[in-house]
């Protein structure tokens, strides 16, 4: 007999490593969100923590233009990071990483357009149907003529 599946919060309070790894994750997304928090403007958008080790913050970004201007502001960060929220943060590391861009791109949300062939069937099927759906088909038909 098989046994049941298991709930995958007992599974992250339970000795091991995956809990392990849950406190880091989160770990770093809460240090990922205080440095941008810190580093405002357009820098923050490109940049992203990576991870934590042996008191070394390493922070990702896109390109060495956004690096350069991260080291500039690396004393700020690591003092402030060092008062507010990690005393045993060391140093800071900037790494390039062009793959992150397209990660955070956000998917650009492309605007459908209705055929005028479409929009006939559409006007003709809202003609035979009455009421508020009726009406919802109508104002769709008219979306294309609309577009153009």
């Amino acid at each position: 007999m098989k046994k049941p599946p298991q709930d995958l919060s007992q599974l992250l309070h339970q000795s091991g490593k995956l809990p392990d790894l849950a406190e880091k994750a989160e770990l770093l997304m809460y240090l990922n969100h205080h440095v941008k928090q810190i580093i405002a403007g357009p820098v923050a958008e490109q940049l992203k923590v990576a991870n934590f080790r042996q008191g070394v913050l390493v922070v990702e970004t896109t390109s060495a233009a956004w690096a350069a201007r991260i080291n500039f502001q690396k004393p700020k960060l690591l003092a402030q990071l060092q008062a507010e929220t990690l005393p045993i943060l060391t140093a800071i590391e900037v790494k390039v990483n062009p793959r992150l861009a397209m990660y955070d791109a956000k998917p650009k949300q492309g605007h459908k357009e209705l055929s005028p062939a479409a929009a006939e069937h559409i006007a003709a099927l809202a003609e035979n149907i009455g009421g508020s759906l009726g009406e919802k088909l109508k104002r769709l038909a008219s979306l294309a003529s609309r577009d153009k």
